[in-house]
């Protein structure tokens, strides 16, 4: 996910329960959020999703949420939750079970894959440059 890594370190110094909020017509809201939470290898969770609506509630279309590991100077995001509201599907790649971080390779794999599918259309679509536009006040 290095579209959302890159606008991450645009957006810092980032502070304990950080929400960013992208709007980029014609595409699905893109939040990117500190969940305040540690991931399965004990790293900051951060949640990214598309949120639409349906019947007056929020749906995420997908949410996917990444232990941000550092390293270096770069960060990176590593999947291990997907969730997609409109199909009830919710899955964990990695979970910690009796302090013991538990993974699910083929899981893990997929949700791999879907992030880099995924951040190639952020790409894309054009939510650097929106984020970058949204933070100058140019919306």
């Amino acid at each position: 996910m290095k579209t959302v890594a890159m606008i991450l370190e645009l957006a810092a110094p980032l502070q304990a329960g950080f929400h960013i909020r992208i709007e980029n017509e014609p595409w699905m809201t893109l939040v990117i959020e500190d969940t305040q939470e540690r991931g399965p290898n004990g790293l900051p969770a951060i949640s990214v999703a598309h949120y639409g609506e349906q019947n007056g509630d929020l749906m995420r279309d997908p949410e996917m949420i990444f232990e941000a590991e550092e390293s270096g100077a770069q960060m990176n995001l590593v999947p291990y939750y997907w969730r997609n509201d409109y199909a009830g599907i919710e899955q964990y790649s990695a979970t910690t079970e009796n302090g013991q971080t538990l993974v699910d390779a083929k899981s893990r794999r997929e949700h791999t894959a879907f992030a880099h599918i995924w951040d190639n259309n952020l790409k894309a679509q054009g939510f650097l440059e929106a984020f970058v536009r949204q933070q100058k006040g140019d919306t």
